[in-house]
């Protein structure tokens, strides 16, 4: 893994980029890799209590204090939650989002999904994967002269196609960090989220039960990687690191952008 990687993860809301892939973005830091995480809208609309403009600046304290934790930056762009569109304006910021970060490798969301927002920022950030080459596109920012390696956040939709990972990443070793960074993040981890599951009931007032909480309700989501692509595990660690991977996170390439080799891409992941 080279030590001078830039990457920008981009999501549609505060807490995506943390919640898919928060454990690889934790490690790549850790080595030293430059790493953005970015939020195509500001969160205003992501509570049953409050919204507009005070739950925004609240997601963007908590975004802030993720991104410490992680090791990582922070970018938020103002689209409103809910209300995300492909638009020329929309696609001109992300352009420019991973020309300035002078992007090695992006990540998005995939283009099939439940959330309008997900979809459409997964939409832009593909429509940007050739012309972030172009000079003339977006003129007052320099064009790169490599085209990054686009990647998928891994998900569970199977219609019309199935997540099926290119790079695995065993994230065993920084769950704890992981876990942190999203209890920083309380107004979706200890309200929205629980709120919408209809298990808010469930949240206890302590802090110390809270983070228990936040492993049992995401349990499935933390476990998930490394118990359905065991065969990967093993390919890129070997059988005995393998059967000790607790959690992993795994990402899936995209047809756009750069194509590196399977050995290539493996060796720009963590090990």
């Amino acid at each position: 893994m080279s030590e001078h990687l830039r990457v920008i993860m981009i999501g549609a809301h505060p807490d995506d980029c943390e919640l898919k892939a928060g454990a690889t973005a934790a490690l790549w830091a850790a080595g030293g890799a430059e790493v953005l995480l970015m939020s195509c809208t500001c969160g205003d609309a992501g509570h049953h209590e409050i919204g507009g403009g005070p739950l925004a600046r609240r997601r963007r304290e908590e975004a802030k204090r993720s991104a410490e934790i992680l090791g990582v930056e922070s970018l938020i762009l103002e689209n409103h939650d809910g209300e995300l569109f492909p638009t020329l304006d929309f696609r001109r910021d992300v352009i420019r989002a991973i020309r300035n970060w002078k992007a090695d490798i992006v990540f998005c969301h995939r283009p099939n999904d439940y959330h309008p927002d997900h979809r459409y920022s997964s939409q832009v950030v593909q429509d940007a994967a050739y012309l972030v080459l172009v000079p003339n596109i977006c003129p007052d920012t320099l064009a790169l002269e490599k085209n990054p390696v686009f990647m998928y956040f891994p998900d569970h939709f199977s219609k019309p196609c199935q997540f099926i990972p290119d790079v695995i990443v065993d994230a065993t070793s920084v769950m704890e960090k992981k876990i942190q960074s999203l209890d920083t993040m309380d107004s979706q981890m200890y309200e929205w989220l629980p709120w919408i599951d209809r298990q808010l009931e469930s949240v206890p007032k302590d802090k110390g039960e809270r983070i228990e909480f936040l492993k049992s309700f995401w349990n499935e989501h933390f476990h998930s990687s490394a118990e359905e692509f065991p065969a990967l595990l093993e390919e890129r660690y070997g059988a005995e690191r393998a059967a000790k991977v607790r959690y992993a996170e795994a990402f899936e390439l995209c047809e756009y952008g750069s194509q590196p080799s399977r050995e290539q891409l493996w060796e720009m992941f963590p090990c």
